[in-house]
């Protein structure tokens, strides 16, 4: 008997909610959430940084939430796997956050997270101390207004809180996501910008079940995973690591190619192009062509050999 599967919706909600500690891969177009699907991943962080990245901007919202949007929707067809959109601020008010949730929604983008800055944001490891967070109030408006919003019950809305980053410490992080609680949030993301967890660790002491706890350990790397499984935290990111590894990669490939003014030298430590059509879909592309496509007449016999003559009165034309 024929079973549809759960709603990515769902999926990434059973991630967040469920007993086990969770991961999600960055990705920032629909090559890398597929690579990221194949590797295992059960869900995907679309990165805010890593599509500025690989668009060529800063991570300041110098790409526009449509531009955004776009690249998540290939993202969304091209990985089977839920996806949680990093997005930031919200692109604007209340309003800007409602029609985003709109959007993702008919996209088939799982959940948002959304932090408590001002618009234009910047990324939280450069001048993170003196960055403004936004007004608590306004910024449970927003968290309301995306609950409002959404179509499926299950789409998940991510609080991000920004106080350690800011410099404001233990209680001022505890009084935010509370508040954030209070406004319908499904889960907090608590961030850090510390070499160690100290941070997250106390919050999460502190915060105790209320809702579920995502982390970033980007800066605190080195913290041994079972730590974070011990404490009880909900989600681990892997925030930005595909793109950092194809920039060193491209790179490095570029240097050589320029160097050495060749290809025999890097074509072995490169994918090749089979690998490449495989992960665009070409077997399926065939397999369609073969369903709906007409099928070809038979090519037509070649000519004879040698040049064939017929007469246009007493002259002799070469046809072939």
């Amino acid at each position: 008997m024929h079973t549809t599967p759960p709603r990515k919706t769902t999926r990434l909600r059973d991630l967040i909610e469920g007993p086990q500690l969770g991961f999600l891969m960055e990705a920032h177009n629909g090559l890398s959430a597929r690579i990221a699907e194949e590797a295992g991943f059960p869900g995907v962080w679309a990165s805010g940084l890593s599509i500025s990245a690989s668009l060529g901007v800063r991570d300041n919202n110098e790409a526009s939430w449509t531009q955004v949007l776009e690249v998540v929707e290939f993202m969304s067809d091209a990985a089977g796997v839920p996806i949680l959109l990093d997005g930031d601020t919200g692109f604007g008010n209340f309003n800007s956050v409602r029609r985003l949730v709109r959007k993702l929604e008919q996209r088939g983008v799982a959940g948002v997270c959304l932090e408590d800055k001002l618009f234009p944001k910047t990324n939280s490891f450069l001048k993170g101390a003196a960055q403004p967070l936004a007004d608590v109030e306004e910024f449970c408006g927003k968290v309301r207004a995306a609950k409002d919003a959404q179509h499926c019950p299950d789409f998940v809305v991510v609080a991000r809180v920004e106080s350690f980053i800011a410099g404001r410490g233990l209680g001022e992080a505890l009084r935010r996501a509370e508040a954030y609680h209070r406004a319908g949030a499904d889960a907090i993301l608590i961030h850090s910008a510390r070499p160690d967890p100290a941070e997250i660790l106390a919050f999460r002491s502190e915060w105790g079940d209320r809702l579920p706890v995502v982390i970033v350990p980007t800066k605190y790397y080195r913290t041994p995973t079972r730590v974070f499984r011990d404490a009880g935290f909900a989600v681990v990111i892997w925030a930005n690591h595909l793109m950092r590894s194809a920039l060193a990669s491209m790179q490095k490939t570029a240097r050589e190619i320029y160097t050495r003014e060749c290809l025999h030298t890097v074509e072995p430590a490169v994918a090749p192009l089979e690998e490449v059509f495989r992960l665009q879909g070409a077997a399926e592309l065939e397999r369609a062509e073969k369903r709906y496509l007409p099928a070809r007449d038979a090519p037509a016999l070649a000519p004879p050999d040698g040049p064939r003559y017929v007469e246009a009165g007493a002259n002799g034309v070469l046809v072939s």
